[in-house]
């Protein structure tokens, strides 16, 4: 099975990502919780689990897939760990096509794998298997021309357009787009991000 550059760096015993859950993740507890009714969500590149874990603990059904073996073994342990269940799988994204409904999308940090060719057919399928007034939450990396490549950038990293993210969803309600650049030093080297953060729901 191939490996990837996550294979390497989540093998340490401490977490590579802050396990913290993502401020996206706090967003769809204020508007989707799961109150009256169980609620079906998927995370998409779930890598050691963060989010998942967060996610499940607060009473969401969650289903998890990324493409490091590793990453998904961690977050198995840490499923157990917290005394949670959480269905996780290996899958490459440019390769996955949903086959069951969900109430809820999330991806933080993984679309910019996708290949450019399937962001529309795998948006659209996103689409048609989600759950009337289900919700989006979608996070990924776009290109500025005043912004320079992150030098920990990896080649199979491909960047969006400013507002793509949004325009896929021009026939879906926005609750919310934030367009920011934040600075990092992930590599040792500061560079800095420019980051788009979707949450939107199926009218």
């Amino acid at each position: 099975m191939k490996t990837t550059a996550y294979d390497s760096r989540y093998k340490s015993k401490t977490n590579y990502w802050d396990f913290k859950p993502s401020s996206m993740a706090y967003k769809v507890l204020e508007l989707a919780p799961p109150l009256n009714k169980e609620l079906h969500l998927l995370d998409i590149g779930c890598g050691e689990g963060g989010n998942a874990i967060f996610f499940a603990k607060n009473g969401y059904k969650v289903t998890g897939f990324d493409f490091s073996t590793v990453g998904l073994q961690k977050t198995q342990e840490s499923a157990k760990k917290h005394n949670v269940d959480i269905h996780c799988f290996h899958q490459d994204i440019n390769d996955f096509q949903c086959k069951e409904n969900f109430d809820i999308i999330f991806s933080s940090g993984t679309l910019q794998y996708l290949l450019p060719d399937k962001r529309e057919s795998l948006i659209e399928n996103l689409k048609l298997h989600t759950n009337q007034n289900g919700l989006h939450v979608l996070h990924t990396f776009v290109k500025k021309p005043f912004v320079k490549l992150a030098p920990d950038a990896e080649p199979q990293e491909n960047l969006w357009d400013s507002g793509q993210l949004l325009y896929f969803y021009r026939d879906w309600k926005t609750e919310n787009f934030i367009e920011e650049i934040k600075p990092c030093n992930s590599s040792g080297v500061s560079h800095a991000h420019v980051h788009n953060r979707l949450w939107t729901r199926k009218p």
